[in-house]
């Protein structure tokens, strides 16, 4: 296990001085576009002896407008958990995490004062990698520009990067992650983040419902907005075990046994019943099954079920673990 980015709220630092490599953005599932970046962000910083520092921002600046502006359709889904963007940071080897909180002060905060207060005097940034498109500050007023003119000022390098596209042509961007994950397209998101896509968490107490019935579940909390299709699928669950389980989870806010639940991932574990209260799992997700449904009863509900998990065995039995 990689070790994780030490974390950082607010800025300046409290406890360094060391000098940073630094990339901005939301970097919410750290798809191949990401990787390619954090890849040039560790590199040029192991070359120079600087931290390899990526700056984001919670909420997403977006999320924030859309509800400010009472505009909850124009709120992006979240692809991935903090833990698990953490844990991606970590997996390519980025050092320091400068988490913001994305609020009404940092977006009145001129481009100016982004640069010295959160570049130069937050992190002593030395070299800087943004997109070509990058804008920052009050009203987004802030350009290329004015970074490598602030630069040559304070001492640090500024270089762009264009968009990163597949071996197609095609553009990898959070938007096609969520794209394709709003369809339960796992393939393509697959293709766009270079693995399965994956969601983990702490197992938490349920209804005890599956266990009545026959399927006992471990339940996973999702951001409330988890980019995910809701339904059913053929999952693999790891960290329960040297090796990964067999699974069929049910993602969604259970609409025959709850009312205006919250949206919770139950996973079924096909052989055995692991006992997993309070451990932090990791779920795989392989096939898209069928959407979420309301039944009319429960031996409805329970026929459906029969029929995904013998799905995902047969899913297994074709394709292995």
């Amino acid at each position: 296990m990689k070790t994780a980015p030490t974390l950082y709220r607010t800025l300046p630092r409290y406890d360094s001085r060391r000098p940073s490599a630094v990339t901005i953005g939301n970097f919410d599932g750290v798809h191949r576009g990401h990787q390619a970046i954090l890849a040039r962000v560790h590199a040029l910083a192991a070359e120079r002896g600087l931290a390899s520092t990526v700056m984001t921002f919670e909420p997403h600046p977006r999320a924030y407008f859309a509800q400010r502006g009472q505009r909850p359709e124009l709120m992006p889904t979240q692809i991935s958990s903090l833990r698990d963007k953490v844990a991606a940071l970590a997996e390519h080897r980025i050092e320091q995490l400068a988490l913001l909180r994305f609020n009404q002060a940092l977006a009145d905060m001129s481009a100016q004062d982004f640069i010295e207060h959160l570049l130069v005097e937050g992190l002593d940034t030395r070299w800087l990698l943004v997109g070509e498109d990058f804008r920052y500050g009050h009203k987004r007023n802030g350009d290329i520009e004015l970074l490598r003119r602030s630069g040559r000022r304070f001492g640090f390098e500024v270089e762009t990067i264009a968009d990163i596209a597949d071996e197609h042509g095609h553009r990898i961007s959070s938007s096609e992650l969520r794209t394709a994950l709003a369809v339960g397209n796992l393939e393509r998101a697959e293709h766009l983040l270079g693995h399965s896509y994956r969601i983990s968490g702490h197992v938490v107490h349920g209804q005890k419902l599956g266990r009545s019935i026959g399927y006992p579940t471990l339940n996973l909390r999702v951001p409330a907005r988890c980019a995910l299709r809701s339904g059913v699928y053929t999952v693999k669950v790891h960290g329960l075990g040297d090796q990964a389980l067999k699974g069929v989870a049910s993602l969604g806010v259970r609409p025959t046994v709850s009312h205006g639940g919250r949206l919770l991932l139950e996973v079924h574990v096909l052989d055995g019943q692991p006992s997993a209260y309070g451990k932090l799992i990791c779920v795989e997700f392989l096939d898209f099954l069928r959407d979420e449904e309301k039944f009319p009863d429960l031996s409805t509900m329970i026929a459906a079920i029969d029929n995904d998990a013998q799905s995902a065995r047969d899913y297994f039995t074709l394709h292995g673990l």
